[in-house]
């Protein structure tokens, strides 16, 4: 199995809109996604990009499960076109999220092999594949070149900001780079703009009813995801994130705004004791917001598994998020991009990285309940190092999934299969495929000449970190960096905050100083001299970095 390549099925749904993509803008009800958000398109991905394997039979579909207790929200309708756009292929109506717990049943029947795969189905209608774009306010920016050099040196590639006519949201600072050569297309997509929730409650016959035509409650967004198998994923979920959580918001909007998040929205008051209930939960506003952003994230990994089907392509993305609602920051991450806070006297993680060694125990844990998931082709157990036929009758060290120790076992020959995680570091492996544990997409990927998914060991929802920012003694200084994995394969937190309070006391009256902060991140991943990093180190991966500043922004409205 090692050195195997990924392998994918491309069985099919509907199509996403293929001329709305991610950017700065207005994610409110009435203006949608943003119109026109990116670049024309110059190319359509051909089969989700470069480096894909072969194509299996469709998968039997997924049943659906009516939800066990509908709970009052707005319908999630289909997605707004872009102004101007291309138009809009035929889409499937959409099902309403099922939210009941996944049965053991419905996992087997969904999962685990057990009866033969359907003949594949006959030739039929397929919508255009999603277009590549970069994020709009990139439109118009400008290049600033590595070190001149006639030949192919990572430090030569071009580093894009947004022009300088382009303001984003707290005037917070962007720059990318493409990867070196490693692949066609920049699999880094951003998003960025203002949320614009506004106010609904129950009408007459239960339904949700708008109330008020501007917005009820206001905050700011900030994007970035780093696809894998081919930007198809990231460009999806730029597009669609923001309106799943906008959608989410709204459904609880009256329960952020209220003293203590109230027992029944409606207003009916079924048992005198509800508020203490809720007191005794612990409950506030603001793990309303961490339900909408781990709904929202569900909600737009199926999206994408359905618009990837349709169209024919394939691949996933990390997801790494920061909202901005009532004087709090909430960052939320499903993969391996990373979010720092630097202040002139502290540096503060606001994210945690989920690799397959950071979720051993749930990834072997899931293994030992449906030991099928692995077809007999793996070891769940983890050993040092891959185990030879010498070592047979041997006693080695490994551990399982009910042990964050180490013991030892006699090797039996079944213990000589591939490892479930193969690897140390970042070079950790699930199945041999995958190097990230959560993340959106990825439903049709496979092990090579297998039919095992990998999918069911993978998580879209998301770990979301709070930081309370009225509650900061901010300085003109105090920033935070949004960084997909490419920055942080090279410098690490330690370096990141010196080169942030080296640049920023010097350049207080630049207005576009955290545009050029972000720049100079990434020229020091690219093994220059001046670099703090350890001579050699480069980045060869796409890197996108935002620099948000937190100080004099001020609150969201929270009123009408």
């Amino acid at each position: 199995m090692l050195g195997r390549r990924l392998r994918f099925s491309g069985p099919r749904f509907s199509c996403l809109s293929n001329g709305a993509d991610a950017g700065v803008g207005f994610f409110g009800r009435s203006q949608g996604l943003t119109p026109g958000v990116n670049e024309p398109a110059t190319h359509a991905l051909p089969g989700g990009g470069r480096g894909l394997g072969a194509h299996l039979p469709p998968t039997r579909p997924r049943p659906r499960l009516p939800p066990a207790n509908p709970s009052p929200g707005p319908a999630p309708g289909p997605l707004p076109p872009p102004a101007g756009g291309a138009a809009l292929a035929p889409r499937a109506p959409r099902a309403a999220p099922c939210r009941r717990a996944m049965s053991a049943g419905w996992f087997r029947r969904r999962f685990l092999p057990g009866e033969p795969l359907p003949a594949p189905r006959p030739p039929g209608p397929r919508a255009s594949p999603v277009p590549y774009r970069r994020p709009r306010f990139l439109r118009g920016s400008s290049s600033s070149p590595g070190a001149a050099d006639a030949s192919r040196r990572p430090d030569s590639r071009a580093v894009r900001s947004p022009a300088r006519g382009r303001t984003l949201p707290w005037n917070a600072g962007y720059a990318e780079i493409i990867n070196a050569e490693k692949s066609e297309f920049n699999e880094d997509q951003a998003a960025c703009g203002k949320l614009c929730i506004r106010r609904c409650e129950f009408g007459a016959e239960e339904e949700w009813l708008t109330l008020c035509p501007e917005e009820f409650l206001t905050g700011h967004y900030w994007a970035l995801f780093d696809g894998h198998g081919g930007p198809a994923a990231a460009i999806l979920a730029a597009n669609t994130l923001h309106s799943c959580l906008r959608q989410q918001l709204e459904a609880v909007v009256e329960g952020l705004v209220a003293t203590q998040p109230p027992m029944h929205l409606s207003g009916r008051c079924i048992c005198p004791s509800d508020p203490q209930f809720v007191e005794e939960k612990g409950i506030r506003a603001e793990d309303l917001v961490i339900g909408a952003l781990e709904s929202a994230f569900q909600e737009c990994d199926e999206v994408i598994g359905r618009e990837l089907e349709a169209s024919g392509q394939v691949g996933g993305c990390t997801a790494l998020v920061a909202v901005s609602l009532q004087g709090k920051l909430y960052v939320a991450n499903a993969g391996d991009s990373r979010a720092i806070l630097v202040r002139r006297d502290e540096i503060r993680p606001l994210s945690f990285e989920f690799t397959p060694e950071t979720e051993r125990q749930r990834i072997q844990q899931l293994a030992f309940v449906y030991p099928e998931l692995l077809a007999g082709e793996f070891t769940r157990l983890e050993f040092p190092r891959r185990l030879k036929g010498d070592d047979l009758g041997q006693k080695v060290l490994f551990r399982d999934h009910h042990m964050s120790g180490w013991s030892y076992k006699r090797v039996e020959k079944s213990d000589l299969k591939y490892p479930l995680i193969h690897g140390q570091g970042r070079q950790a492996r699930l199945l041999g495929t995958l190097a990230v544990s959560r993340g959106l997409g990825d439903h049709q990927l496979r092990v090579l000449d297998t039919n095992i998914q990998l999918k069911p060991f993978l998580l879209s929802v998301p770990q979301v970190t709070v930081l309370d920012v009225d509650q900061l003694e901010l300085q003109e200084d105090d920033v935070v960096v949004m960084a997909t994995d490419g920055l942080w394969d090279v410098l690490s937190n330690e370096q990141v905050a010196w080169l942030v309070r080296s640049f920023l006391p010097g350049n207080q009256e630049d207005p576009h100083r955290f545009s050029k902060l972000a720049q100079m991140l990434i020229h020091s991943t690219q093994g220059k001299e001046d670099s703090p990093t350890e001579e050699g180190q480069v980045s060869y991966d796409d890197v996108s970095v935002f620099v948000i500043p937190l100080h004099s922004q001020g609150q969201e409205s929270s009123g009408h």
